[in-house]
C-alpha cells in the first residue's frame, strides 16, 4: 500500500458484544478499508468524521443487535486485489445473511480456480484469503464454512467463538445455553 493511500486511512474503535470486544474500523473516503476483530495498538490516526463514526458505529451495533440484517455501509476495496478480491466480492454477493458456502463451493463459485486440478488447494486457497479479508464482518467470511463443520476463523479460540457467535445471530446455528446475543 502506498504512503498516500494509508494515510487517507482514519480509525474509530466500534464497541460489540462480540467475545472478541470492540472491532476496530478504518474507515477512507470512499467507506470502510478494513475491519478486525479486537483493537489495534497500530490504529492511527484516529477518524475525527462524526458523520462516518456515528453511521459505521450505528450501523454495526444494528447489526450486532439483531435489527438490521444489512449493514448498509459503502466499502473501500482498495486492501485487496486479483483473485482475492474476486473471491471477497463474490462472497459479498452470493451469500447473504443467514447462508453459508463451504470453502470448495466458493472457490467453484468464484470462477479463479478453473485450472487448478489438485484435491482441496483451491478450498485451502480460499481459506487462506478469508484469514486475509481485510473487511471482516462487511464481508462476511464467517459465512463460510468446511464441508466436514463450522472450519476455521482467525484469532484462534476466540475467533471461532466469534465466528459462531455471528452464524448463531444469523439463525445458522441453534443458540446454546451461554448464548449472549439477542434473541
Amino acid at each position: 500500500m502506498s504512503q498516500s493511500r494509508s494515510s487517507s486511512v482514519s480509525w474509530l474503535t466500534v464497541p460489540t458484544p462480540l467475545p472478541s470486544g470492540p472491532m476496530q474500523i478504518g474507515v477512507t473516503p470512499l467507506g470502510v478499508a478494513a475491519a478486525g476483530y479486537g483493537v489495534r495498538a497500530d490504529a492511527a490516526p484516529p477518524c475525527t468524521d462524526p458523520a462516518k463514526s456515528d453511521a459505521v458505529t450505528e450501523r454495526i451495533g444494528a447489526y450486532l443487535a439483531g435489527r438490521t440484517r444489512e449493514l448498509g455501509l459503502p466499502i473501500d476495496w482498495s486492501l485487496s486485489s486479483g483473485p482475492h478480491r474476486t473471491v471477497l466480492r463474490t462472497l459479498w454477493e452470493q451469500v447473504p445473511y443467514g447462508r453459508t458456502v463451504t470453502y470448495g463451493e466458493l472457490a467453484a463459485r468464484s470462477g479463479v480456480f478453473e485450472d487448478i486440478t489438485e484435491p482441496g488447494l483451491a478450498a485451502r486457497t480460499v481459506g487462506q484469503m478469508m484469514a486475509a479479508n481485510p473487511v471482516a464482518l462487511l464481508v462476511p467470511c464467517h459465512r463460510v464454512v468446511a464441508a466436514d463443520g463450522i472450519g476455521g476463523f482467525g484469532g484462534g479460540r476466540v475467533g471461532i467463538e466469534v465466528k459462531r457467535w455471528l452464524l448463531t445471530l444469523e439463525g445458522v446455528l441453534e443458540p446454546t445455553l451461554d448464548w449472549t446475543g439477542p434473541l
